[in-house]
């Protein structure tokens, strides 16, 4: 992913006002985010854990989308359960992963509708498919599968997902 400034980080939302985005806490160290190694940007807004946030790159523009966690993660799963994330097919045990939701755009979000998946809660995707982080199982993604075919498969995940949300 290229790097981005905050000014096209808050202008580029499409499921939230104008208000809300210029509201919304960066993620910490923003400026010092591994461009290199994201394929989107995720993060967990600090003073609101129940809110999330996830900028992609869709084609030559930039896509945001506000989102929301359905349950406080853990809660409802013992450690022993594991949980595997939509995007990028990590296993993650306990609260690793969290139902989150994104109010659709335009007419469809007014009505209500949402879009939804299982995510890792940390949004570190990009991070646990390059081996730059790792999950308490350690390399819950150690599938045997390239890094190349990883990337793409999530690039995939995640284009769906944008487009299920933009359309």
């Amino acid at each position: 992913m290229r790097a981005i400034t905050e000014r096209d980080l808050r202008s580029c939302f499409v499921n939230c006002s104008k208000g809300d985005a210029k509201r919304l806490n960066l993620p910490k160290d923003f400026a010092q985010s591994p461009w290199d190694d994201l394929d989107f940007l995720g993060w967990r807004d600090p003073k609101a854990p129940d809110r999330t946030y996830l900028v992609a790159e869709t084609g030559d523009r930039l896509t945001g989308i506000a989102l929301r966690l359905a349950s406080a993660p853990g809660k409802a799963r013992g450690f022993n359960s594991t949980s595997l994330c939509s995007f990028c097919q990590t296993v993650h045990t306990g609260g690793g992963v969290a139902l989150m939701s994104a109010r659709r755009s335009g007419e469809a979000g007014k009505q209500g509708n949402t879009v939804g998946r299982y995510l890792c809660t940390d949004l570190a995707c990009s991070l646990y498919v390059r081996g730059k982080k790792q999950t308490l199982l350690g390399d819950g993604h150690d599938d045997g599968v390239p890094l190349a075919e990883k990337i793409a498969r999530i690039r995939a995940n995640l284009d769906a997902f944008v487009t299920s949300v933009v359309a």
